[in-house]
C-alpha cells in the first residue's frame, strides 16, 4: 500500500464496528512501517489505544495527524 492509497485506507475509518476499526488500524500500522514511517506507526498505535479508551476525539487526532503526514510523504 503506498501513501495515497494509505490516506484514502484512513479517511475511512471513520464507521464500523470497534473491532474491525482496530484491525484496520493495524492494518494501516504495518503499511506505515512498511514505508519506513515508524513514527506513524507509533502514532497509529495509539489511535488504537484512544479508540480501546473510547477517547474518541483523542483517536481522531492521531488519525488526522498521520493522514497530513502521509500527505508529506507521497
Amino acid at each position: 500500500m503506498d501513501a495515497t492509497q494509505l490516506i484514502a485506507y484512513l479517511n475511512a475509518l471513520d464507521r464500523g464496528e470497534v473491532d474491525a476499526i482496530r484491525a484496520k488500524l493495524e492494518q494501516a500500522r504495518q503499511a506505515c512501517i512498511e514505508l519506513d514511517q515508524t513514527q506513524l506507526a507509533e502514532q497509529l498505535s495509539h489511535a488504537s489505544r484512544a479508540l480501546a479508551d473510547a477517547d474518541t476525539k483523542r483517536y481522531r487526532k492521531c488519525v488526522e495527524t498521520v493522514i497530513a503526514r502521509l500527505g508529506h510523504v507521497r
